[in-house]
C-alpha cells in the first residue's frame, strides 16, 4: 500500500527558498507570499511548523508591505493585493504574531499596519457587494472570500461589508448546484468553495435552502472521476488541488462522506514524488508547493495519515482558528 512520505515532503518544502539561483525562483516571485502560506500550512499538517524559521518568516511578511496601498504584496516591491494581504495575515496568525500589525510601517507616522489593511480590504468592495483584487479592478469570488476571511481574522467584519457580499455570493449560484466566479459564470469547484466558505466565515450559510444544499452536494460529489481524483468542472481531468476545493466545501455543508475517501487518497498518494518530495497535480507530473499543500490538506480533511486537523472554512490549522472570534461578534 502506498503511504504518505512525510519526511520527503518536509524536506521538499524546506528546500524551496534555497533555490534563489534558479530561473524558476524569480519567475514565480509574484506568488512568493502565497507560496510561503501554502508551504507553512502543509508543514503544520505534517507537524513540522518549526521547519521554517519563525523570525525569518515574519520579517519576510513585513518586507512585502506596500506602503502606497497600505497592505501586502507578493514580494518586496510588488503592489498590494487582497489575496496576498490575506496570506500575510494568515502567516502571522499561524505564528501567533498578529501583534506585528499594530506596529507602524517604516517611514509611516500615522496609522499602524492593521488599520491600513482593514481600510485597504474595505476599499476594494464595490457597490454590488463584490470585491476587486486591487486597484486594477479584476472581480472574482476568490477576492470576496479572501477579504471576508482576512477581516474575520482581524475581528473587523461589519454588516455594511457582510450583507452586500452575501447578496453578491447568492447571485453567483447556478441552477446546476455550483457557483461561478461572478453572476452568470460557469460553475467551478474552486469558486464553489470560495462562495460556501465565505458564507461560513460570516455565519450566513442559512441563506442556502435545504434543496440548494442537496444540489450543491450532488454537483460537488460528481467531481470524482473513475481514477479517484476530483476535477473542477465536468469532463475535465482530475487534479490534486480539488481534493481541497471539493472536499472542504462538502465538509462545510456536512456531506464530506459523499466522496470515496480510499480512491481519492490513492490518487493523491500516486501524485507524490517519493524521492525529492512534493505532490503534483496528477501522477507523473512535476511537483509544486501549491499542490503539495492542497494534497496534504485534502488528506487531513479525510482524517488520513495521522495529519493535524485543518479548518475547512479558513484553510488553516484548527489549533489556530479555534481562537478566532466568529461573526457576528
Amino acid at each position: 500500500m502506498v503511504e504518505l512520505n512525510k519526511v520527503s515532503h518536509i524536506r521538499y518544502i524546506a528546500s524551496l527558498d534555497a533555490k534563489k539561483d534558479d530561473y524558476e525562483y524569480w519567475l514565480t516571485e509574484h506568488l512568493r507570499l502565497n507560496g510561503v502560506y501554502w508551504g507553512l500550512t502543509a508543514l503544520c499538517m505534517l507537524d513540522a511548523k518549526d521547519t521554517f524559521d519563525r523570525t525569518e518568516m515574519i520579517t519576510f511578511v513585513r518586507s512585502c508591505w506596500d506602503a502606497k496601498a497600505g497592505a501586502f504584496g507578493a514580494f518586496p516591491g510588488h503592489d498590494a493585493h487582497v489575496l496576498t494581504t490575506l496570506s500575510g495575515i494568515q502567516i502571522l496568525s499561524i505564528y501567533d504574531a498578529l501583534e506585528v500589525l499594530r506596529e507602524l510601517p517604516e517611514g509611516d507616522k500615522n496609522e499602524d499596519m492593521r488599520t491600513q489593511c482593514i481600510a485597504f480590504l474595505r476599499s476594494n468592495q464595490l457597490p454590488d457587494g463584490s470585491f476587486q483584487g486591487d486597484r486594477f479592478g479584476e472581480i472574482d469570488t476568490r477576492f470576496v472570500y479572501a477579504a471576508l476571511n482576512a477581516l474575520s481574522i482581524l475581528g473587523e467584519l461589519t454588516p455594511e461589508v457582510v450583507d452586500p457580499a452575501v447578496d453578491f455570493i447568492q447571485r453567483c449560484y447556478n441552477f446546476d448546484g455550483g457557483f461561478g466566479l461572478s453572476p452568470g459564470a460557469e460553475s467551478h469547484a474552486a469558486m464553489s468553495l470560495t462562495c460556501i466558505a465565505a458564507l461560513a466565515v460570516v455565519n450566513r450559510l442559512d441563506v442556502l435552502t435545504p434543496q440548494q444544499i442537496e444540489d450543491i452536494g450532488w454537483w460537488l460529489c460528481e467531481r470524482q472521476v473513475p481514477e479517484g481524483g476530483l476535477n473542477g468542472r465536468p469532463s475535465k481531468q482530475p487534479d490534486v488541488c480539488y481534493s481541497w476545493w471539493v472536499l472542504s466545501s462538502l465538509a462545510i455543508i456536512g456531506k464530506r462522506d459523499w466522496i470515496d475517501f480510499d480512491k481519492l487518497r490513492e490518487f493523491i498518494l500516486r501524485s507524490q514524488d517519493d524521492k525529492k518530495g512534493g505532490i503534483s497535480d496528477r501522477p507523473g507530473n512535476e511537483v509544486d508547493v501549491f499542490h503539495t499543500c492542497f494534497g496534504v490538506t485534502g488528506l487531513s480533511l479525510m482524517g488520513k495519515d495521522g495529519l493535524a486537523e485543518i479548518d475547512p472554512v479558513y484553510c488553516m490549522p484548527v489549533s489556530v482558528t479555534r481562537k478566532f472570534k466568529r461573526y457576528p461578534y
